[in-house]
């Protein structure tokens, strides 16, 4: 009995000694915290440290790397007891999320609470927060916090944007003096171009949680699916002139969060403000952040069963100490205390309501199978585009959600194009989302066709519906459904292989068809576009096929045959040869109809005249989409292209018109194509050489101004009538202008603002609105009548070159499938 009395005491020294060695960050860094920014290796040395001298109590996960290669990586923290079987822990909680089992315990398993740090790279005392975090966690010199362990799990991602965060830190670090300028108007208070807040392609983390777009987002989310925790926060900071800002969230708060997901979000907040309280610290809860977009930090855990919160602290740019606007200064360190105050408290909140969380996270998934949420248990999505159908079977394998393909029984459900009930007969190969599932709540929000909102004061878009997203044909249905199969059924589709054809023929409508067609200029292949459909051999092919040309490509090329046929293995895209150019239909090859594609050479703008986000969904879209390397120039350089060298500007969405010269437009007339997207448009109005008109707004005869009726109680939310935060628009195209090949008459976009234009005197209106296009989102009474009709994709020819205008964004946050289709062909088509 001695002896073992002896074990254990020796076992317990070694603990103790163990965490005595987990030095402080003050320790480490050889500073006080909050002195410095300390870039994002020294922060990932001191979790790695930390993890070794405490590895009882703390296991470091590597989940990835970003693209510029820092890191990613989380700390699970927790009793010397839970780390030992953490295994059977996941393995418990995710059978807990499978709602399915009532084996699990709930009393003794812990709650997980994930705490999320630095998705906003300038949002930057986050990052400093965390090592705080861990060190109070891990060296068991906080006993509250060692009892609070004992029934919770905390995971500690430190950043999940090193890149964005070190290109802040890295700016503020340079131009800091000896002693840090408080005076907001000194240049360590204000970033260059493109600033610190997005990741390395300018791409906003906190709006790409379901959308996974992202290499961050894509790691982090597969390791955040397979432990699904309880409770999650998502670490902000707003201006410096606001004060701090905890849960209960704004209006409007989507239907399906349950009753006691919003009353738990006030018991966290009660906690906080406790806390805050006591030091006299200002703070503001239900305002301004609400619950509905599903792909920020706190709703897409709030859709996944979690209990989802934003915190955000004043100081965005406030570097190490800013002077506010009510005169007292901020300092890092008070950014650093308030976020920690937060953290500490919501642990202690779910220690103390560790049953109660388990029991209702329980109850969420298994209500999940059996009463699914909203009107809807059935969504069908047709098979119009096979690629744009298996890019949205990924995005639902992503994010977890269920679903079976075909069926063979005919039935009756909302029609996303029509917006009315309509009969439906089942395909083998439509994808069938049945919501009787885990991720019931889920699948409700991303695929509802309309989302109620019940407050227009939101902070992001308000309409998001996938079948819209992806351009496909759907139904919602109130009849439950199961689909019959596992797998789309493939179209056997063979490669004809003659030995001499006369030409080679490639479908077109979808990114596949793209990356083919790239493939093939980067080996000087000519390829052509059928501006018409055409049948030939018996076969109908569509406008938009590309022909390949055998014998004006064979001069120059050797083994053109071989190099045709390792591209189309490579990127699995049948091939149909064929040997006559008289065809049975259509224009016979040697027609105007089948003119070459030019390859295109591309510059995108940057700069301080550009939004950064908008440029980086074009860069990224290039290189990541397409495979293609564009040429970054700045605005001042657009007056001196080499038509050579750049045959395809884009101006993303910014304000360029001091930069609209001469230069541009004898570029243009040689044969430039010069895309405007958004607010690039509104730099060329009435500007000579430049055909758009802004629509003027509907205005009735005889009609006086009415009296404004905002009360001064709401000063601060929006004007409903004149709102417009993200609604989904039904563009009706000229089907037989290449920018429509692949999608069809009709093309779904997003409109986040009231601008349309007057539809060109002379030239392609490709892209107009009638009064039937709002499909769905909130758009307020006068932009509605704004949006009625008008003009929203349009050419101009100029000289031997032209001009496109695109009010929209095809692109946005890289989701919206539909889109890259369009852009694509405004890339290559020949007009």
């Amino acid at each position: 009995m001695k002896k073992l009395f002896t074990i254990c005491l020796s076992a317990i020294f070694s603990v103790v000694l163990a965490q005595a060695q987990v030095k402080s960050p003050d320790e480490f860094l050889g500073y006080e915290l909050g002195v410095h920014f300390t870039p994002h290796h020294k922060v990932a040395e001191y979790f790695k440290q930390t993890a070794a001298a405490a590895s009882n109590v703390v296991k470091l996960v590597e989940y990835g790397k970003t693209n510029e290669g820092r890191p990613l990586m989380v700390a699970i923290v927790s009793s010397a007891e839970n780390i030992n079987k953490l295994e059977k822990i996941q393995k418990d909680n995710l059978s807990l999320a499978a709602g399915t089992t009532n084996a699990v315990d709930v009393r003794s398993q812990p709650a997980i609470l994930w705490l999320s740090y630095n998705v906003h790279g300038n949002e930057a005392n986050s990052m400093e927060t965390a090592m705080k975090m861990l060190y109070n966690l891990a060296s068991g010199k906080n006993q509250q916090a060692s009892n609070w362990l004992k029934n919770t799990i905390v995971f500690i991602d430190p950043c999940l944007n090193p890149d964005g965060r070190d290109r802040y830190a890295n700016y503020f670090n340079s131009v800091v003096g000896e002693k840090p300028n408080s005076d907001p108007s000194s240049r360590e208070h204000i970033e260059p171009w493109p600033g610190g807040r997005p990741n390395h392609y300018y791409f906003d983390l906190n709006r790409d949680w379901a959308w996974q777009t992202q290499i961050e987002s894509k790691q982090r989310l597969a390791l955040y699916n397979q432990w699904m925790p309880q409770v999650h926060v998502d670490f902000h900071e707003q201006s410096y002139n606001d004060p701090y800002y905890f849960a209960p969230a704004a209006e409007p708060v989507h239907q399906d969060i349950t009753p006691w997901q919003k009353s738990f979000q006030v018991v966290v907040g009660k906690n906080n403000a406790k806390y805050f309280d006591e030091q006299g610290w200002q703070y503001f809860t239900k305002e301004r952040f609400d619950l509905l977009y599903p792909s920020y930090g706190d709703t897409y855990p709030l859709y996944n069963g979690a209990i989802g919160m934003t915190y955000e602290q004043g100081g965005i740019r406030a570097g190490l100490s800013v002077v506010t606007n009510d005169g007292d200064t901020l300092t890092l360190k008070d950014r650093i205390a308030h976020h920690y105050t937060t953290g500490m408290s919501t642990l202690e909140v779910t220690s103390q309501n560790h049953d109660k969380l388990l029991e209702e996270y329980k109850n969420y998934f298994q209500q999940s199978l059996t009463t699914a949420p909203g009107i809807y248990k059935t969504y069908i999505i047709k098979p119009d585009n096979l690629s744009r159908l298996k890019k949205l079977a990924e995005l639902l394998t992503k994010n977890k959600i269920e679903f079976a393909y075909g069926g063979d029984k005919t039935g009756r459900g909302y029609d996303y194009d029509s917006k009315k009930e309509e009969n439906f007969t089942l395909g083998r190969n439509d994808l069938i989302v049945n919501v009787a599932q885990p991720r019931a709540v889920l699948a409700n929000v991303l695929l509802e066709p309309q989302t109620l909102v019940t407050d227009s004061n939101t902070y992001d878009i308000t309409a998001w519906a996938l079948p819209y997203v992806y351009g496909l044909k759907a139904y919602a249905s109130k009849e439950s459904i199961k689909g019959k199969y596992d797998n789309i059924e493939e179209r056997k589709i063979t490669s004809s292989n003659l030995d001499k054809p006369l030409a080679w023929l490639f479908g077109w409508g979808n990114s596949e068809d793209l990356q083919l067609l790239v493939a093939l200029q980067k080996e000087n292949i000519k390829v052509r576009q059928a501006d018409q459909p055409f049948s030939v051999s018996g076969k109908d092919y569509p406008a938009g096929t590309l022909i390949v040309l055998r014998v004006e490509n064979e001069k120059g090329i050797k083994d053109l045959k071989s190099k045709i046929a390792k591209i189309s293995n490579e990127l699995e895209k049948p091939v149909q040869a064929i040997s006559t150019g008289f065809v049975d239909k259509g224009k016979d090859f040697g027609s105007s109809v089948y003119p070459i594609l030019k390859q295109p050479k591309i510059a995108i703008v940057s700069g301080n005249e550009v939004s950064s986000l908008a440029f980086g969904e074009v860069w990224y879209y290039l290189e990541h989409d397409l495979g293609l390397t564009p040429n970054i120039i700045n605005a001042r350089d657009i007056n001196n292209l080499d038509l050579s060298k750049v045959n395809t500007l884009i101006l993303p969405d910014g304000n360029y018109g001091s930069f609209i010269d001469e230069g541009l437009k004898s570029w243009i007339n040689r044969g430039g194509k010069l895309v405007l997207m958004e607010d690039a448009i509104e730099s060329v109005l009435e500007k000579k050489g430049f055909d758009i008109k802004k629509k003027s707004a509907v205005v009735k005869k005889d009609e006086k101004p009415e009296a404004s009726k905002l009360l001064f109680k709401d000063k601060d939310r929006d004007d409903y009538e004149n709102t417009i935060r993200g609604a989904i628009y039904k563009i009706n195209l000229d089907a037989s202008h290449p920018f429509a090949y692949g999608i069809g008459k009709n093309y779904y976009t997003l409109k986040t603002d009231r601008k349309i234009y007057e539809p060109l005197a002379e030239g392609w209106n490709v892209g107009q609105l009638t009064d039937k296009s709002l499909m769905a989102g909130v758009v307020g009474k006068k932009v509605r009548e704004d949006l009625k009709t008008g003009l929203l994709i349009g050419v101009q020819d100029a000289g031997k070159g032209s001009i496109v205008y695109l009010a929209n964004d095809p692109l946005f946050r890289n989701f919206w499938e539909n889109g890259k289709t369009l852009f694509g062909n405004i890339i290559f088509c020949s007009y």
